[in-house]
C-alpha cells in the first residue's frame, strides 16, 4: 500500500516570525498523525503575487494570510466566497482540485466561536460596542450582524474610517466619536477592542469602563499579552472577559480541515501548545 500523499500548507505574512500559527497547526498535525507540514512564509508586500503563484507551483494545499496581505490576497485569488468579499479580506487560501485558489475569511467564525465556547455568548438581539475600524473590525462587525446583533456602536480614532464601515454594513452600525467611546458603553452587552492599543509595545487603551453594565462581556482580539490592560480592568470590576487567543485557535479550524481533511479540536492542550512554556509568548 502506498504512503499517503504529503500535504503542505503555511502562513504568509511580513514579518512572520511572531506567528503562532505554525505551533498551532503543528500540534494538530502531530495529534492526528497527518503526513504533512505547515510552514511560516515571510513574504514582502511587493512579492506577494509571486508568492501566491509559488503556492500553486509547489503544490501547497493552501495557506493562511496575515498582516499586511489579507486585502491583496483576496484580489489575487481565482475566486472568493461571499463572506470574504463582504469583509474585504482573505485570511485563508485553499487550492481546489482544479488547481485554482479559493479565498475565504475565517476570522468572523473564529470570533463568534471563541465567545460561544468561552462565555456561552450569543449576539442575537444584543448591543455591541466595537473599538477600531480596520480589517479585524470588519470581520467582527460581519460576524455580529450575521449572528443577529440588534445594534453595533462603532468608535475609531479616525471617524471617517468608522463612517465607511457604517456605510458598508447598514443601519445596524452606529458611528460614535472617539471622544465619546466611554459613553457608548452604556447599555452594551458586549465590548470588543479590535485596535492595537494594549498590544505589547503599544500604548494602553484609554477607556473609562464606568458606564459599562456589570453583565457585559468584554473581549480583546489582542493576545500578546494574553490579559491586556482592558481585560484586566474589566475583570477587576466584575465583568466576564474573553482573551483573544481563542479567536486565533478557532479561526484555524476550517482551514486545517480544508487542507488536511480532518476537522480538528480546540482544547486546553492546543492552548498550551500555542502559548509555549509558562511565561512564554
Amino acid at each position: 500500500m502506498s504512503a499517503p500523499a504529503f500535504r503542505l500548507a503555511g502562513v504568509v505574512g511580513w514579518p512572520i516570525g511572531h506567528s503562532r500559527s505554525p505551533a498551532l497547526h503543528g500540534h494538530w498535525l502531530k495529534r492526528y498523525g497527518i503526513h504533512g507540514a505547515y510552514v511560516p512564509l515571510a513574504v514582502a508586500p511587493d512579492r506577494l503575487a509571486q508568492a501566491v503563484e509559488g503556492l500553486r507551483a509547489l503544490g501547497f494545499a493552501g495557506a493562511n494570510v496575515t498582516v499586511p496581505h489579507k486585502e491583496t490576497a483576496l484580489a489575487l485569488a481565482d475566486h472568493a466566497d461571499p463572506l470574504a468579499a463582504r469583509i474585504g479580506a482573505a485570511n485563508t487560501l485553499v487550492r481546489l482540485k482544479d488547481g485554482t485558489l479559493h479565498a475565504t475569511n475565517t476570522d468572523a467564525y473564529g470570533f463568534l466561536a471563541n465567545l460561544r465556547e468561552s462565555a456561552s455568548f450569543e449576539a442575537e438581539g444584543r448591543t455591541a460596542a466595537v473599538l477600531g475600524a480596520g480589517g479585524a473590525a470588519r470581520a467582527v462587525i460581519v460576524a455580529l450582524i450575521d449572528a443577529g446583533a440588534e445594534r453595533i456602536r462603532l468608535a475609531n480614532r479616525t471617524r471617517e474610517r468608522a463612517a465607511a464601515l457604517a456605510d458598508a454594513f447598514g443601519r445596524t452600525v452606529e458611528v460614535v466619536d472617539w471622544r465619546e467611546r466611554s459613553a457608548m458603553l452604556e447599555g452594551a452587552d458586549l465590548l470588543v477592542n479590535t485596535t492595537a492599543l494594549g498590544l505589547e509595545g503599544q500604548p494602553p487603551l484609554d477607556l473609562e469602563l464606568t458606564p459599562l453594565p456589570g453583565t457585559a462581556l468584554v473581549t480583546d482580539i489582542v493576545y500578546a499579552p494574553l490579559v491586556t490592560p482592558l481585560l484586566a480592568a474589566a475583570r477587576d470590576r466584575g465583568n466576564q472577559v474573553v482573551d483573544g487567543l481563542g479567536m486565533l485557535l478557532h479561526q484555524a479550524v476550517p482551514g486545517f480541515e480544508a487542507w488536511f481533511g480532518v476537522r480538528p479540536c480546540v482544547d486546553a492542550a492546543l492552548r498550551a501548545a500555542v502559548l509555549g512554556p509558562p511565561g512564554g509568548r
